[in-house]
């Protein structure tokens, strides 16, 4: 599908797209909504947001799925990079409760 320009989501203050105005990435608005079961009104309450923002930013999701197949792989990597450079003890496993 082909990438389509929007008002309400940019590029301009972050490395990823976020909606305009706000630091309030498209991603975070995905996983709020879409993984964690947020509803969409609460999400724009909560970052002082139109509830337009929320859906643009869906649909820009939607809408540009390598663009974001991408940066959560990008995303990923960094923090396994960040987890692998920790220091722990011999025998400290960090997943283990």
């Amino acid at each position: 599908m082909a990438e389509r320009e929007s008002r309400r989501v940019v590029h301009d203050l972050m490395d990823e797209p976020h909606i305009a105005g706000h630091r309030v990435s498209v991603r975070q608005v995905y996983a709020l909504v879409e993984e964690r079961g947020v509803d969409p009104e609460t999400v724009a309450d909560r970052y002082d947001l139109d509830v337009a923002d929320v859906y643009h930013a869906l649909a820009y999701y939607h809408d540009n799925p390598r663009e974001m197949s991408g940066i959560e792989a990008e995303r990923d990597e960094a923090f396994e990079t960040f987890r692998d450079s920790i220091h722990r003890p011999d025998g400290v496993d960090p997943d283990a409760a």
